[in-house]
């Protein structure tokens, strides 16, 4: 038997709040020098309703790299900017609300 959601009063196996949080985002990724050159891509703009460590595992292991969450952003180990917009429309995200600077 499932879980009703009290927010929502839905099961959570029918619950599509997740999935309109993830679509209404409007994401900013951007790439920041760390100490020795080092860059680091900056996904910012992830609402409260977003799990980040969840999300952040989730982009560590398809990107192939490190990194973290924190502070309400995920900071990822290299310059990412070719397959982010691939791989978070990949975790329900919306193209176009993504800008990648």
């Amino acid at each position: 038997m499932s879980d009703i959601n009290p927010n929502s009063g839905i099961e959570d196996e029918l619950d599509i709040s997740d999935s309109l949080a993830r679509a209404e985002q409007k994401i900013k990724v951007k790439i920041d020098s760390r100490s020795y050159n080092k860059e680091m891509t900056v996904v910012e703009g992830l609402g409260d309703d977003i799990d980040l460590s969840e999300l952040a595992s989730a982009l560590k292991s398809k990107l192939a790299c490190g990194g973290t969450a924190k502070d309400g952003h995920i900071e990822l180990q290299g310059d990412h900017t070719r397959r982010i917009k691939d791989v978070l429309a990949e975790e329900g995200f919306d193209k176009e609300n993504i800008e990648v600077q």
